[in-house]
């Protein structure tokens, strides 16, 4: 006998917690399926994101940001620190912790808000005159039926050809969010967001750091202005960066791994390293959820055909965040997952694909909103672009983090801000008043003549908006 819901949620991640808790708000009888398992075996919902993702990585990134200040910024404040020590299993427990914390408060979540969680993996059974069948495997095996169906079981990390993810000496996301002590050398293939972020974590508590990317550009959907900012930086670190690279052949044993590569010269190459991460992307995640029961329609990249709303080829089945079309990021899987609740009410959801903001967690951060100066060019607009670097900035110097600038484009006519990146401090935190702004259709001016904090980073925005029109005030 099959429990009935209003809707059923497949995939308790960003996309899938939020629409189900949306959906409940909003007065229907709903629930939720997610596989994930936390050490003991127990449910750990919040997806890659929380598990293997967002939430753990940049748990990592702040303690090994500590470690990095200790030994190398203390003595400019008057603090002394000598023989500062890292305690690997102590730093990745914290972060463990932190994991779970995160899922059991969407469990409370779940719960505050009525929604009836599931613990296992949901496949569709088939369609039936009260909608779609939904069996649950898991501990238990369970039967659910839901009126409308929303499918967010979000992606996994994409192996290089023939050679699989060992998690030991092979790492993908998840295991190098789990090595057990600094390796000596590590090479990861991939400079985009996990890449760098990784790269940086163990640069900072003592690795050899060398990436591999095969693209002749560095962060080539950044801004080219903001990555050759980024790119000085992460070079004065010791981030060893190769771009236009080739990969070949990739050897592993006893003593670690070797990866054959030919540079962008043509020349031939090898790195031998204790660990390597493959950082190359993500593919959306159908696995088991058995589509081809009730014919819901596939791409060739194995994503769930959706329309604009994130409707599927079938009646009363969506689908959000990174298992369809679009940036494979947590916030946009929200936002996704809010409209299509709203959307099955009644409602009007609504998402604005060009004010998703993008962060990459590095430091310096790196931030943006928006077009890009390369990306206006090629569609020929007129625009006028502004920059104010960190270096002019009061709080900044405080801070005795001055990299980098806040750069505004817009445009030429009507002055409306096109794009805003960031590369500095607390880029990810900068970013949210230019999407409130552009959200609003606002101009550079308007952030021109508003009022900010001083001292405060946010000033370098205000100049940043004031650059526009080539009328800085602080430099």
């Amino acid at each position: 006998m099959s429990q009935a819901f209003d809707v059923v949620v497949i995939g308790g991640g960003p996309g899938g917690y939020i629409a189900a808790i949306r959906a409940a708000q909003l007065g229907f009888k709903v629930a939720c399926i997610d596989e994930w398992k936390n050490a003991a075996g127990g449910p750990a919902p919040g997806g890659t994101c929380t598990n293997i993702g967002c939430i753990p990585s940049k748990a990592l990134l702040q303690s090994s940001e500590h470690f990095d200040h200790a030994n190398h910024h203390f003595a400019d404040h008057g603090i002394s620190a000598t023989n500062v020590k890292i305690d690997i299993a102590r730093m990745i427990g914290r972060k463990d912790t932190v994991v779970k914390q995160n899922n059991d408060g969407i469990l409370y979540l779940f719960k505050k808000n009525k929604v009836s969680f599931f613990h296992g993996r949901g496949s569709f059974v088939k369609a039936s005159e009260a909608g779609y069948e939904i069996q649950v495997s898991g501990a238990t095996e369970e039967l659910v039926t839901g009126q409308q169906i929303i499918v967010a079981t979000g992606s996994n990390a994409r192996a290089l050809p023939g050679v699989p993810f060992d998690e030991e000496t092979v790492l993908s996301n998840d295991g190098a969010l789990r090595i057990g002590a600094v390796p000596k050398k590590l090479v990861l293939i991939g400079s985009g967001v996990i890449g760098l972020e990784m790269g940086s974590v163990w640069r900072r508590l003592g690795s050899d750091v060398t990436i591999l990317e095969g693209l002749p550009t560095f962060l080539g959907a950044v801004d080219e202005q903001i990555a050759k900012e980024a790119k000085k930086a992460f070079d004065k670190q010791g981030l060893k960066i190769e771009l236009g690279v080739k990969v070949g052949e990739v050897k592993t044993g006893k003593k670690g791994v070797s990866v054959a590569y030919t540079n962008a010269k043509g020349e031939a190459q090898s790195l031998d390293a204790d660990k390597l991460i493959v950082s190359i992307g993500r593919v959306p995640n159908t696995i088991g959820l058995n589509a081809e029961a009730v014919g819901l329609q596939l791409d060739e990249r194995g994503a769930i055909v959706v329309d604009a709303e994130c409707r599927t080829s079938l009646k009363g089945v969506w689908a959000v965040g990174d298992v369809v079309r679009g940036p494979m990021l947590a916030h946009k899987a929200e936002e996704e997952g809010v409209a299509v609740a709203e959307r099955i009410a009644g409602q009007h959801g609504h998402v604005n694909f060009n004010t998703i903001p993008w962060v990459i967690y590095t430091s310096p951060e790196i931030a943006w909103v928006g077009e890009t100066e390369q990306q206006l060019k090629a569609r020929g607009a007129a625009y006028k672009a502004g920059t104010f670097p960190f270096l002019a900035n009061g709080r900044a110097r405080a801070l005795g983090d001055t990299t980098g600038m806040v750069k505004f484009l817009a445009d030429a006519v009507t002055d409306e801000i096109l794009g805003v990146h960031i590369v500095g401090p607390m880029a990810s935190e900068l970013i949210a008043e230019a999407v409130v702004a552009m959200e609003f259709k606002a101009s550079a001016e308007d952030i021109a003549r508003i009022c900010h904090a001083h001292p405060s980073l946010s000033e370098a925005t205000k100049e940043a908006a004031l650059a526009v029109d080539k009328r800085t005030l602080n430099f």
